[in-house]
């Protein structure tokens, strides 16, 4: 058994809150496996690395001998999550909520241990529930405590609607924790207010109060907003292994860091020392990454092909096939700049949207970031792979003409 302060080490590494850490350590100390809830509601298909801090959060403490439930929302799904929003969600149908919960059990055990998960629907309780029952759940809580939340807040201030409904959505998620007798609950600092009022309530149904364990929200590949799929930032766990290798290819160095915390067991001052003082190439750090990604959601083999098929691609310039090839054929005098390349290829429609793209990191050549817009490439260059975001792709063949191509 590891002794209670290694397992709190552990348990606290890249969190933002634990409340409270001395209840944890007492419910440790009894060496009887907690229960440790998490819930996700249905709301988009896939999951992302976003979902992913959370649940190797959960797998830690599956590895430490505790239970995980993961608790798919098909009922809050189809109330909307408010957190965070500035208007009322337009709730999800039934269809879709079931169509979106099929892929989640599909993908939670790419990095959960079936063996000591189990996997509930909050329908269960909630499908049953009368009108009186709900009536006395809404009683445990006070429309003042519900304005305590910044984003209802922020609406009713601004004279925002706010749907009845929308005030429910806690309550349940709360409620969630009194059905499964929860010990522990894991969620982002979004979800605190959320994860509080179901402390509340246990204590208002006779039970002891969870622990929460807040985590922080990772940001997309962009490296400003939180991953999501519907702004275009994020990396799908089941998105094919090439594509997840190389969309972790494409963050910052900084960034990277942040999703070695978050996402790894390694020990990242370690690593950053080893970064500042030469030993390690942060372009190696990233192949390391990468490589640990893919193999945690398809398996270790899977992680070495796309490594190979990444070098193969961007470092050796062994270039397959079918990736989209580019020439250009201007005299000497046109200077070849990154912004010109990016947007003669295709791949930005004007050199305005070329040149910001290369200022916010999106751009590479040869795996190499490139954030400077000015930058041109060598009259003696040959060949180069140039990459604007995680998917587009192409190869330039430059020809130096004398004179400028003829029109027409």
């Amino acid at each position: 058994m590891i002794p209670v302060d290694q397992q709190l080490e552990l348990i606290c590494r890249g969190t933002v809150d634990v409340l409270l850490r001395d209840e944890l350590a007492t419910k440790l100390r009894t060496a009887k496996p907690l229960r440790v809830k998490f819930g996700a509601d249905p709301s988009a298909p896939d999951l992302h690395l976003g979902h992913a801090v959370a649940l190797a959060k959960l797998r830690q403490f599956q590895d430490l001998g505790h239970t995980v439930i993961f608790l798919i929302g098909d009922f809050t799904g189809m109330i909307g999550d408010p957190t965070g929003k500035s208007e009322t969600r337009k709730p999800l149908t039934s269809a879709q909520v079931r169509a979106n919960a099929e892929t989640y059990q599909q993908q939670v055990f790419k990095i959960l241990d079936p063996e000591r998960t189990e996997l509930r629907f909050n329908s269960e309780w909630m499908d049953g529930m009368s009108a009186a029952d709900v009536v006395r759940l809404c009683a445990h809580y006070t429309v003042a405590r519900m304005l305590e939340r910044d984003d209802f807040a922020k609406r009713y201030r601004e004279e925002r609607a706010i749907g009845i409904h929308e005030f429910l959505y806690p309550l349940v998620q709360g409620y969630d924790s009194v059905a499964l007798r929860a010990d522990v609950e894991v969620g982002g600092t979004d979800q605190r207010f959320n994860l509080l009022v179901g402390r509340e309530l246990q204590k208002a149904y006779g039970q002891q109060s969870q622990t929460v364990v807040t985590l922080p929200l990772l940001e997309g590949t962009d490296g400003v907003q939180k991953m999501s799929k519907s702004l275009g930032n994020a990396i799908g766990i089941a998105d094919p292994p090439d594509e997840i290798f190389g969309k972790l290819m494409s963050i910052s160095d900084q960034m990277m860091l942040r999703y070695y915390e978050l996402l790894t067991i390694e020990d990242v001052g370690a690593l950053r020392a080893q970064i500042e003082s030469g030993v390690l190439h942060p372009m190696e750090a990233k192949k390391r990454l990468a490589r640990q990604m893919v193999a945690r959601f398809y398996d270790e083999p899977t992680g070495r092909r796309a490594l190979e098929g990444f070098e193969r691609r961007f470092q050796r310039r062994e270039l397959p096939e079918h990736l989209l090839r580019y020439t250009w054929e201007q005299p000497p005098q046109v200077q070849p700049s990154l912004p010109r390349v990016v947007m003669a290829s295709g791949m930005a429609s004007s050199m305005s949207e070329a040149r910001r793209l290369i200022q916010q990191g999106a751009v590479r050549v040869d795996g190499e970031r490139i954030d400077d817009p000015h930058f041109v490439f060598p009259l003696t260059q040959v060949q180069a792979v140039v990459q604007v975001g995680p998917r587009r792709v192409v190869a330039v063949d430059f020809h130096f003409a004398e004179k400028l191509p003829k029109r027409g």
